[in-house]
């Protein structure tokens, strides 16, 4: 039974995302003041690219086995199923319940026949994690197939929490935790995996093996692929064989447990049954790390254009003209991004957007 208010939830939820906790020690914090006021058994909290919305990373306590994980990222990223997150991303409300999506008949959800009702799950509440337009996440809450199913005002409930859980998540990604050992273009190898249909290795080559011990946390050769590897082939294969959004894009950037960025691109070799996947893995470049790093210190639409025009080199009055407005303003502008990148000039600006290769970092307060 829920025993908390959600205005208590969302003051805990606040304290716990200025603590500066990794997504891991979020995720599970988060979930512990969520079931205060919604009940459930399981849970999953999912990093995206907001670029992409392609899965990333995962927490879960609770939920599916880890050998499910691959096939869910699959559903996810390639196959129409209710409540998907790229759907929730762009509809009215930012959670939904796969009870009401499916008129109570959870077996038409794919994900739910497959690999919840195998594993005992019952329904779940689904919600995207999306701040000022931008998607960090997606929260799922599971519950039992012996319990009530989620009623539609604990939906309304998490739906008032997803952007204070959207910034928990970003600033866990982007911000906590140490920024890592940059990784040098230079000598790091671009790794290579061939994927079969079923997402199973044919051909991995040794910088592969090194990039997927990276994704996975761990040297396990044997263990199995790492969602995101899964959710990119998936994608690939799908723009390939036209079931995908015309705009849709096989790629994603991921911060690796050591902190380093990597860039997960995929390509799919063919359009036939026996057709293989190309999964190329490098160190994510400047420019792809750039826009993440306008979200980490919250630079506006304007603040971003301007940064950008200044790392092409042009002076204000330039600026000025291709922005039509006055100097002074492009003044204003670069003063505000000084303040919150925190430098002290252009050139400091560019180095710190556009040429370090780890993590973003902000003055927290």
């Amino acid at each position: 039974m829920a025993t908390a208010s959600v205005e208590r939830v969302r003051d805990d939820l606040v304290r716990l995302l200025h603590r500066g906790a990794d997504v891991r020690e979020f995720s599970l914090a988060a979930g512990r003041m969520l079931t205060r006021a919604v009940p459930f058994d399981g849970v999953c909290v999912i990093t995206m690219d907001p670029a992409t919305l392609l899965p990333t990373g995962e927490v879960s306590e609770g939920g599916l086995p880890q050998s499910a994980r691959p096939r869910m990222a699959e559903i996810e990223a390639s196959e129409r199923d209710f409540n998907a997150f790229a759907a929730l991303a762009f509809s009215e409300s930012p959670a939904a319940a796969l009870s009401a999506a499916t008129g109570g008949d959870l077996q038409r959800s794919t994900r739910h026949r497959e690999l919840k009702a195998p594993n005992g799950f019952g329904d779940e509440l689904r919600a995207v994690l999306a701040d000022d337009g931008t998607t960090w996440g997606g929260l799922t809450l599971m519950r039992g197939d012996d319990h009530r199913h989620f009623t539609p005002d604990e939906t309304a409930l998490v739906a008032s929490l997803c952007r204070v859980l959207a910034e928990g998540v970003r600033r866990a990604v982007l911000l906590a935790g140490g920024a890592g050992e940059a990784v040098d273009r230079e000598d790091a190898p671009v790794g290579l995996v061939l994927l079969g249909p079923d997402n199973e290795v044919v051909v991995r080559d040794a910088a592969s093996a090194r990039w997927l011990a990276e994704l996975r946390g761990d040297a396990d050769e044997d263990a199995p692929l790492p969602s995101l590897v899964s959710a990119v082939a998936s994608r690939a294969r799908a723009i390939a064989e036209g079931r995908a959004p015309a705009d849709a894009i096989a790629r994603a950037r991921v911060r690796t447990s050591s902190g380093a960025w990597l860039m997960v691109r995929g390509t799919a070799l063919g359009t036939g049954p026996e057709a293989q996947t190309a999964v190329i893995i490098e160190p994510a470049r400047p420019d792809e790390l750039a826009p993440l790093a306008a979200d980490a210190y919250g630079l506006t639409a304007r603040e971003r254009v301007v940064t950008q025009l200044v790392a092409l080199g042009l002076p204000t009055n330039a600026i000025a003209l291709r922005l039509h407005v006055s100097p002074w303003t492009v003044q204003d502008h670069l003063k505000a991004i000084f303040e919150k990148v925190g430098v002290a000039s252009r050139g400091e600006l560019v180095a710190r957007l556009f040429f370090e290769q780890r993590s973003p970092r902000l003055n927290d307060g």
